[in-house]
């Protein structure tokens, strides 16, 4: 089966941002394959470098992770600009998209699964 992941909240004020992470990789133990995941809305903030957390919990290092396995991780660009990102605030892997990603996931999945408000 073929899943998209849409990420709307931000790390560590909801549990959205780990349970769409723990979903994923159950998903590829299963055997599915993940069209993408698109961070919208104050989800583009799951994917600024910057934030460096103590401990073993760092969001953006979890889902440039997951890019950095080939699975497409989209943070959106107007999102990210009202939030003041630039491209260099970016985690590795992961890249800047509008809508169109978020159409085209949506396209090519069986199932679609939003994390968030």
């Amino acid at each position: 089966m073929n899943i998209g992941v849409l990420v709307l909240e931000g790390p560590y004020q909801h549990q959205a941002a780990d349970s769409a992470y723990y979903f994923v990789q159950a998903a590829l133990k299963r055997g599915h394959t993940i069209s993408g995941i698109f961070l919208y809305t104050d989800g583009v903030n799951n994917a600024n470098g910057y934030i460096k957390p103590p401990g073993e919990r760092n969001i953006a290092e979890r889902f440039s992770e997951l890019a950095g396995q080939g699975i497409a991780v989209v943070a959106c660009t107007a999102c990210a600009r009202f939030r003041g990102f630039r491209r260099d605030t970016l985690s590795e892997n992961v890249k800047l998209g509008g809508l169109g990603a978020l159409a085209d996931y949506i396209r090519a999945s069986d199932r679609f699964v939003t994390f968030g408000d």
